[in-house]
């Protein structure tokens, strides 16, 4: 008889936030008041709350209303980076975006899944990267372990793993290489 899985032993595989209770709640505040909401749409004021949380972003940095940010005390932005409107930086690791990437409306970058091959279903993390001059289109999906080299492009809608190539566009569920890009 096979094992079946059985969530009441899920294990989060020493997996730990980074950050105190009283510093989480705290941070939760404030993200659902300043960067999640439409109130406050200055990328100033919310670049600024994120640096007091940790956050490491360098100059003019684009962050549109609705973005979600889960732990701000592990993402690294460069300089002239966007993030549209409704990301969500689902950052259970390390999220590093480089200078002058792109991030469009409805991207989700996801630093966590699950050991489907485990009947506990255990928590697996790992970083994204992405490279400088990247740009993610509309309602993609980059998932755990992503490396997007330099000035890559992952097409609308697109669901990526893995590591790419410089100046590759990306495409699909699971993206896959269509071309390169030619910038002039």
């Amino acid at each position: 008889m096979q094992a079946k899985t059985d969530l009441s032993h899920y294990r989060k595989g020493g997996y730990k936030p980074g950050r105190g209770f009283f510093c989480m709640v705290l941070w939760t505040i404030c993200s659902r008041v300043f960067i999640e909401s439409g109130w406050f749409p200055f990328s100033k004021i919310k670049r600024f709350i994120l640096i007091c949380f940790g956050a490491k972003i360098e100059k003019h940095v684009v962050i549109k209303p609705f973005v979600k940010i889960k732990f701000p005390w592990k993402l690294r932005i460069g300089s002239y980076v966007w993030i549209g409107e409704h990301c969500w930086i689902d950052n259970l690791d390390t999220v590093s975006i480089q200078s002058h990437s792109c991030l469009s409306q409805r991207v989700y970058l996801c630093c966590g899944n699950h050991n489907f091959n485990s009947a506990t279903f255990d928590l697996i993390t790992q970083p994204i990267e992405i490279k400088q001059g990247v740009w993610v289109a509309a309602s993609a999906c980059v998932m755990p372990g992503t490396i997007l080299e330099e000035h890559v492009v992952v097409t609308a809608g697109s669901i990526i793993s893995g590591h790419t190539i410089p100046y590759g566009i990306y495409k699909g569920n699971p993206a896959a290489l269509v071309k390169t890009r030619s910038l002039k």
